[in-house]
């Protein structure tokens, strides 16, 4: 059975990959996050998670990106093809399963799209 992986090249690591998403990027607004995504050269998309200081506690912070990064390695379809993305976390952002948060980004995508 293979291995389905999300490599460190699908993963925003450096302050300037946000920076650019942030200033040229398009903004769609979800109950409790953001997604920002603005196109790349690579012919892939690719993602950075940004949760807010506000939601106190590094355990609660770490469990968020977990789970948005393994919402993202098993739904890459549901995200904008050949961009760089930014899943940005509100206060108030309830802890989910990944097939929850596909399901939330798959219905903005859909309300934004009709």
């Amino acid at each position: 059975m293979p291995q389905c992986k999300l490599p460190k090249t699908a993963l925003l690591r450096k302050g300037r990959e946000f920076d650019k998403v942030y200033r040229h990027g398009t903004r769609w607004r979800g109950k409790g996050f953001s997604l920002i995504f603005c196109p790349n050269e690579l012919g892939y998309n690719r993602i950075g998670i940004s949760v807010h200081r506000k939601l106190k506690g590094a355990v609660k912070r770490n469990r968020i990106k977990r789970i948005i990064r393994e919402s993202f390695r098993l739904q890459r379809s549901l995200y904008p093809d050949g961009a760089d993305i930014v899943f940005a976390v509100r206060p108030g952002f309830p802890l989910k399963s990944p097939a929850d948060i596909s399901s939330s980004v798959a219905k903005l995508k859909d309300s934004l799209e009709t």
